[in-house]
This record gives C-alpha cells, structure tokens and sequence, in this order.
C-alpha cells in the first residue's frame, strides 16, 4: 500500500517527522510518502494561514495523481483542504482531527483535546461540531506552545503538554486525550505512559484507519460533492493545477 502524507504547513522538519512516525506505526507492506506545499506558512496558527494550507494540500494531492496513492492523511489538526482533496481522488482521504476523534470514541466515553495556541481552540471546537462530536468531547484546552515549540525542545513540550493533560482530565472527567496538533505526534507514547490513559495521536490514527479502509476496498464516493472538480480555465500562478476544460 502506498500512503500520501501531507503537511499542510511548509516545515520540512516537520514533515520528515510526521513521516517517520507515520511509518514506524504502519504495517508491513505500507510505504508512506511526506510531502509539503511548495508555499505558504511554516506553521497553521490561525484562519489565514489554514486559506494557504488548504490550497497547498489541494496542490499537493493534484500533483500526485497518477502516482497510484491508495489513501492520503492530511497531518494537521485542522484538517484544512479536506473536501477538496476528497474531490481530487478516489483513494480515502483522512484528515488527523477526524481520525483522532473517531479513534477516542472508540476506546472512551468522552475525551478531552490538548492543543497549541488558545487561538486554535475555536478551529478545533469548530471541527467537534461538523464531525458531530459534541457529545464525546467534553473539552479543548491549550497548551500556549506554538507548533514550531514542538520541533524545538519535546522534553519541555511533553512537560507542558502532560500539566495541561492532566488538568484536562481531572476538570473534563474525560477517559482519553486526544493530541490537537499533527507535531505532538512523536510524544504520544511518552504522554500515555505518564498519564496513563489512551493518548490519541491522529497521525497515528489517520494511518491506520487509511489501511483499514483500503483493505476493505472503500474509495471515496464520486457521486454528488465528492464528484471530481469541473474542467475550467485557471488563471495566475495556480493555473497548472485546474482540470483541463473539453477540447
């Protein structure tokens, strides 16, 4: 099985990290690829720069066709260019926050979110609602760490995130964490073992539902929105990117 992982953020760093995660929990047989947009911000903090994002998912996903990915995970947190993606290409398409909340569903009754910046928690409480979670997650806190925090030193990132986790946990009457930031992906196993409950990553998650999903033969549906993009003239920089009109 070949996976596409995409950052949506233009950290390299980040993306080699991710990627290797991502490959250390797949199975035998399943090669993951990192890729990152070729613009954009070096970090999703916000709105404007989750615009960029979603565009620069939705380049890299058009610029794979034809390289025969069974399934792509967008690895960050606010899934940003989902639907577009899904558009894009039959293979399925998970996005981390999607993929952590399901996973947390299944092994709590409720479960607490423990993001970067209290700015992002908006975007993710955002994210609760359209995937109908109100009802599993019982709270967002934020951790006041920027994303690049989390490439700079993990020993004091885990600390912090552990502090709030634990708050979380207490205050939420949760049974789960949920991990709100694709860069936390290398402390999942870390925070689980000191909190001792289950610590959802959703890379981690993402992937393993993408081979579940590719084993049992689901594509995304053609039929109605996910149907693929309409041909039409493209101008400006993304102008290679549009389908092709007829003729």
């Amino acid at each position: 099985m070949k996976l596409l992982l995409v950052n949506p953020n233009t950290s390299g760093a980040m993306t080699r990290a991710m990627t290797e995660s991502a490959q250390a929990l797949a199975a035998p047989g399943t090669v993951v690829t990192g890729r990152q947009p070729s613009f954009g911000p070096a970090s999703i903090e916000g709105h404007f720069d989750e615009a960029f994002g979603a565009a620069g998912v939705a380049e890299q996903v058009r610029l794979a066709q034809g390289e025969g990915f069974d399934a792509v995970v967008i690895a960050c947190f606010g899934d940003p260019g989902l639907d577009a993606a899904r558009e894009l290409t039959a293979a399925p398409v998970l996005g981390i926050a999607e993929a952590a909340f399901h996973a947390a569903s299944f092994v709590a009754t409720g479960f607490s979110v423990v993001t970067t910046l209290a700015r992002t928690c908006l975007i993710a409480e955002r994210l609760v609602q359209r995937y109908g979670f109100e009802r599993s997650c019982r709270g967002i806190h934020a951790t006041d760490l920027p994303v690049l925090a989390l490439e700079d030193d993990g020993a004091a990132a885990a600390d912090r995130i552990e502090a709030v986790a634990r708050q979380a946990l207490a205050r939420d009457r949760s049974g789960a964490i949920v991990l709100g930031c694709g860069g936390m992906t290398g402390l999942c196993r870390t925070l689980q073992q000191r909190l001792g409950v289950p610590v959802i990553d959703g890379v981690g998650a993402a992937v393993k539902l993408a081979e579940a999903l590719v084993g049992l033969g689901l594509t995304t549906s053609r039929h109605g929105d996910y149907a693929p993009p309409l041909p039409k003239a493209w101008a400006g920089w993304a102008a290679p990117l549009g389908p092709r009109p007829a003729g």
